[in-house]
């Protein structure tokens, strides 16, 4: 079949692009092929439809957005300008199914949270006029961030965040979430948890560590600890910066891969200001990161290339819908430290992973135990095997085979 995947964006390392990747991994292993609607992709042209008024970062849709939110009434000619936004994008959405003949469609996320409000409520009328068989990956609700909330928007949100259309499949990254659709709207979801290729070697590096090393200005005997997430508030990065201080050793360099600004950047500044009072060395290296190891040049790096550098790995989120920086760090046979966040305690914590965990505020129980890992790295080695083959056999490609199969399945039905 030929399927279409459907988003704001599918570029870069957010957790949506990344976990659409190993969706299109897995479908076009069982003989699909696979394209791209969405406002910027990193994908090849031939099999992306780029429409810039589908990215939430288009002036038209970052306008729409100020207007909207926590409001009662919108202001004037807002309404007009979001119909006039939500038909064209029906509009590409059936020049995009028709210009690759299109079987499926997955929406990622763009009926879930409205990032761009225009493009749900354009997904969901084409959807319900074309009868198009469709499997919505949710990964995180409107209903989860504070700042999308107001009774004037409300009704498009029950209009199409989820949409209550007959025939959609739809999945779910979580517990929490599944039963969440089930309480509010009696929609029942597949559990789709992150995944990883585990069964997969860890490629090899482009580059020598040294060279690499040098091109992030480590000197001799400098500890890297990576934080590869996006820097925003939830992902709780002041606790790194202390885990860092409390270490009490300047050869330990605090680098965060991702880029600041889904959010705005106070966060970014606030993180900054925490980091000088604390001599902490804390570096952001957004710019010189590429979604893919193949988009790298000389100066330029993956996350592929930035794990096998990392001597430990913070992931002290307050929330998650699940948390693909944890896979990854098993992955990459890595100590890690977790925040026992919700959703960890409640789909991942009961497998047996061994890690670093806290509860919301750095111990000196923690700092020693990650002080042991990073003077005695090789007292890890047995607990890395240990997490990838736990991680292999929960969160696997295996898994994701299995359960988009059957919602394949289920939707050509439906």
């Amino acid at each position: 079949m030929n399927i279409g995947f459907v988003s704001t964006r599918f570029s870069g390392t957010d957790g949506v692009s990344l976990e659409s990747r190993k969706w299109a991994e897995v479908l076009e292993r069982n003989g699909h092929r696979t394209f791209w609607f969405c406002g910027l992709s990193d994908h090849p042209a031939e099999c992306s439809f780029v429409i810039p008024e589908a990215h939430f970062d288009h002036p038209d849709i970052a306008a729409i957005s100020r207007a909207i939110w926590n409001c009662d009434s919108f202001p004037a000619g807002i309404s007009d300008e979001i119909s006039r936004h939500q038909g064209l994008l029906h509009g590409a959405l059936d020049k995009f199914c028709d210009h690759f003949a299109i079987d499926l469609l997955i929406p990622q996320n763009a009926i879930t949270i409205p990032m761009n409000l225009p493009l749900g409520l354009a997904v969901t009328d084409f959807i319900e006029a074309s009868g198009i068989p469709t499997i919505a990956h949710h990964h995180d609700f409107y209903w989860e961030r504070e700042r999308f909330a107001g009774k004037a928007v409300q009704p498009y949100l029950d209009r199409a965040f989820p949409p209550q259309v007959p025939g959609i499949v739809h999945a779910v990254i979580n517990s929490a979430a599944a039963r969440e659709l089930k309480n509010r709207f009696k929609i029942n979801a597949t559990l789709v948890p992150n995944v990883m290729d585990f069964e997969k070697a860890a490629p090899n590096l482009r580059r020598s560590r040294a060279e690499m090393r040098t091109l992030l200005g480590l000197e001799e005997g400098d500890r890297l600890i990576l934080q590869p997430t996006r820097v925003i508030p939830r992902k709780g990065i002041e606790h790194a910066i202390d885990l860092v201080y409390r270490l009490g050793e300047n050869r330990n360099k605090l680098l965060i891969s991702h880029e600041a600004g889904d959010e705005g950047l106070d966060y970014r500044n606030q993180l900054e200001t925490l980091a000088q009072e604390k001599g902490v060395d804390l570096r952001f290296v957004s710019d010189r990161i590429s979604g893919t190891p193949a988009a790298g040049t000389i100066d330029r790096f993956s996350l592929d290339d930035l794990y096998p550098l990392a001597d430990f790995v913070t992931f002290p989120s307050l929330y998650e819908g699940f948390g693909n920086a944890l896979l990854e760090a098993i992955y990459f046979r890595k100590p890690v430290l977790v925040n026992r966040y919700s959703v960890f305690k409640e789909d991942i914590e009961g497998f047996g992973l061994d890690l670093v965990m806290m509860d919301g505020v750095v111990t000196d129980e923690v700092v020693e135990q990650v002080r042991k890992l990073l003077d005695e790295p090789e007292s890890f080695h047995a607990a890395a095997a240990k997490n990838v083959e736990i991680a292999k056999a929960q969160f696997g490609y295996r898994t994701l085979e299995r359960r988009l199969g059957e919602m394949v399945e289920t939707a050509l039905r439906e």
